[in-house]
C-alpha cells in the first residue's frame, strides 16, 4: 500500500521533541522563590493548579498569581520560562530529522500544556523556529486537552488543512488513538529511531 498523501505533520512536545525533567523544574522554581521542592510542588501540582491552566480553564496572568501567591513570591513569565526551560531538554537527533523533514514539508506542535509553554519552547528547540512562529498550539489556548477530538478538530481548523493529509505523533498512546479517531493518521514516537521508522513509512524518510 502506498503512503498517504500529507500536508502537514503535527508533534507532541514532552517525550518527542524534547525530555522533561520535572524534579529539576520544581528545583528551579524552589530556587527562584525561596521555597521547598516540597511546596513548590504542592501548590503547582498537588492544588490541581497546572492542571486547570493546561485545560484552559484560568488564564496566564491568574496562573501566575496563584502560583506567586502559594510559594509566597512573584513568579512572573520570564521566571516560569527560565523554569520549564531548566526542566526541558531537547533530542537533538530528534530535531536533526524535524529540521530536515521542514524542508519538504509544514510543521507544527500541539501540546498539552499551559499557553505560556508556546514561549518556553523557543528556548528549548531554537533550531525550530523561526519555522514554527503562529505554528505552536497548547491546550491551554485551545480550552481542550488531548486525546478530546475537538483538541484535533481545533489544530486543523487553525492550520487549514484536513484531517486525512494530516500526521500526528505522540509519545503517549491515549493521544495517538484519540487522533486516529479524529480521522487524523498517528503514531507513536519517543525517540529520533521511533521517528525514524515513522516517517519511512509515510513515505518521508
Amino acid at each position: 500500500m502506498s503512503a498517504p498523501p500529507l500536508r502537514l505533520v503535527l508533534f507532541d512536545f514532552d517525550g518527542v521533541l524534547a525530555h522533561y525533567a520535572h524534579a529539576d523544574r520544581i528545583a528551579d522554581l524552589a530556587r527562584v522563590a525561596g521555597c521547598s521542592a516540597a511546596q513548590v510542588a504542592a501548590v503547582l501540582f498537588e492544588s490541581g493548579l497546572e492542571t486547570e491552566y493546561d485545560g484552559g480553564a484560568i488564564d496566564t496572568a491568574t496562573y501566575l498569581r496563584r502560583l506567586g501567591d502559594g510559594l509566597g513570591a512573584t513568579i512572573d513569565e520570564a521566571a516560569w520560562i527560565a523554569s520549564r526551560v531548566a526542566g526541558s531538554r531537547a533530542d537533538d537527533a530528534v530535531l536533526d530529522q524535524v529540521v530536515a523533514l521542514a524542508g519538504r514539508l509544514p510543521i507544527g506542535v500541539l501540546s498539552n500544556n499551559g499557553a505560556l509553554m508556546a514561549e518556553a519552547m523557543r528556548g528549548i528547540v531554537a533550531p525550530l523556529f523561526p519555522t514554527l512562529e503562529a505554528r505552536v498550539l497548547c491546550s491551554g489556548a485551545l480550552g481542550v486537552r488531548k486525546p478530546e477530538r475537538a483538541i484535533f478538530d481545533r489544530a486543523l481548523a487553525h492550520f487549514g488543512v484536513p484531517a486525512h493529509e494530516t500526521l500526528f505523533v505522540d509519545d503517549v498512546f491515549a493521544n495517538v488513538q484519540g487522533a486516529r479517531a479524529a480521522g487524523l493518521h498517528a503514531d507513536t514516537v519517543t525517540d529520533a529511531r521511533s521517528l525514524r521508522r515513522v516517517l519511512k513509512r509515510y513515505g518521508l524518510p
